[in-house]
């Protein structure tokens, strides 16, 4: 008999830290969410934390109230990981097939693999994950599940993502240290396409970009696979900074005016608009095209590296499904608009899909997809990777789990 699953998804973020907890009842579609809560955060910076203690006290915090309005006992979660030390490299794997009838097993799927992360990283380097693009059988290309085939020789194209050591520390020392297990740890570009891309446009070729507090991460998939993936220093903070700098007014003013009257485009209309506030002293009065030039400039910015990491791969303006954009820091006028003019793609706002109520906001796409791949990890029957005892079929189905629309 199919039972309840309930998974809580923790995204620590450089301004917020966001739990949520959802059950997926058996032959229901959609996740119903038992608890969400967020909490403005301290101890991050640029993604990565800096102060464990501060981090840790925040997250346990979350984790009582999640607790209390879910009524679940909350042992573990799914985490995600990010900042620009994350990285991605290529890597190629080959091996003989082993039996004797040549039929493919998965020992060997496991030795291919393990040949692809033979490679020398630098000091303070680790690979967090390793994800096959294709696996390769006696020359044949574009195999996505070769146990059982025939063949003489095995080879695989994998994309190896790995990240600053002293920096995963700190992250899972904050989480174990709130008395909290990681059942798993996901990259935050990564988490947030899960419930925003569509399989189709994962098989024809998508980017998607999460704009979050102080970083900005990218994905790219084709065929089905992760291709790239880049996280940039730079987010929707770095707009209020810029706005607060160049109107001479403190932050929260910079952020009410980049909400209530921000834009990416100007419209050409010559306006004076006004804002009050208890921190103001008199009304702050400012041009809409001087406001206008200091969003353009900053996400102009962040799409720049956009391109520049799509050209690293062939990808600049060469997506069928174009680019989909979410995260907190999307939610400005005319920014798909800006998109469109300086990707030369086409573009839409991503928001989470699949859980009731609806969660249709884009800032919730990444804790909204760290609970969609716990469901996947724990309905597939595979062990999260930080528990011990993890056999060869587990990390087996961890690997294949790429392959699942």
């Amino acid at each position: 008999m199919a039972k309840t699953r309930i998974i809580t998804g923790l995204d620590i973020g450089s301004s917020t830290i966001k739990t949520l907890v959802a059950q997926k009842k058996p032959r229901e579609e959609t996740l119903q969410v038992l608890s969400y809560n967020q909490k403005f955060s301290s101890g991050i910076r640029k993604g990565v934390v800096i102060n464990i203690e501060e981090v840790s006290g925040i997250i346990g915090s979350c984790i009582k109230k999640a607790e209390e309005e879910s009524r679940q006992k909350i042992n573990g979660a799914y985490v995600n990981i990010s900042g620009s030390h994350i990285f991605c490299t290529s890597s190629h794997g080959l091996v003989s097939v082993s039996r004797a009838d040549q039929k493919i097993s998965p020992e060997d799927i496991e030795r291919v693999i393990q040949a692809a992360q033979t490679f020398s990283l630098p000091s303070n380097k680790e690979i967090l994950e390793v994800l096959p693009k294709e696996f390769i059988v006696d020359g044949e290309k574009g195999i996505k599940e070769p146990i059982g085939m025939q063949g003489v020789r095995l080879e695989t194209e994998v994309l190896a993502l790995g990240c600053f050591s002293p920096y995963l520390k700190n992250l899972t020392k904050a989480v174990l240290n709130s008395g909290l297990q990681i059942n798993d740890l996901i990259l935050t570009p990564i988490a947030s396409s899960r419930p925003v891309l569509a399989p189709r446009e994962k098989e024809l070729g998508v980017a998607l970009l999460d704009i979050g507090a102080s970083t900005s991460g990218l994905a790219v998939f084709e065929e089905g696979n992760l291709m790239h993936t880049a996280i940039f220093p730079l987010g929707s903070v770095n707009i209020t900074n810029d706005i607060a700098i160049l109107l001479r007014t403190d932050i929260d003013t910079a952020e009410r005016i980049k909400l209530e009257f921000g834009s990416c485009l100007y419209r050409g209309v010559k306006k004076k608009e006004k804002i009050k506030g208890e921190s103001l002293k008199e009304p702050l009065v400012f041009a809409q095209k001087v406001l206008v030039d200091i969003i353009e400039a900053r996400v102009s910015e962040i799409f720049d590296q956009v391109n520049k990491e799509l050209k690293k791969i062939s990808r600049q303006a060469l997506l069928p499904a174009g680019i989909v954009l979410t995260g907190g820091g999307v939610k400005l006028l005319k920014i798909i608009d800006l998109a469109k003019k300086q990707l030369k793609l086409p573009c839409r706002i991503g928001c989470p899909q699949g859980f009731s109520p609806s969660q249709d906001d884009p800032s919730l796409s990444t804790v909204c997809g760290l609970v969609l791949y716990g469901l996947d990890l724990e309905e597939g029957g595979i062990y999260p990777r930080f528990s011990s005892g993890q056999g060869i079929g587990a990390r087996l189905k961890r690997i294949f789990r790429i392959f699942i629309p």
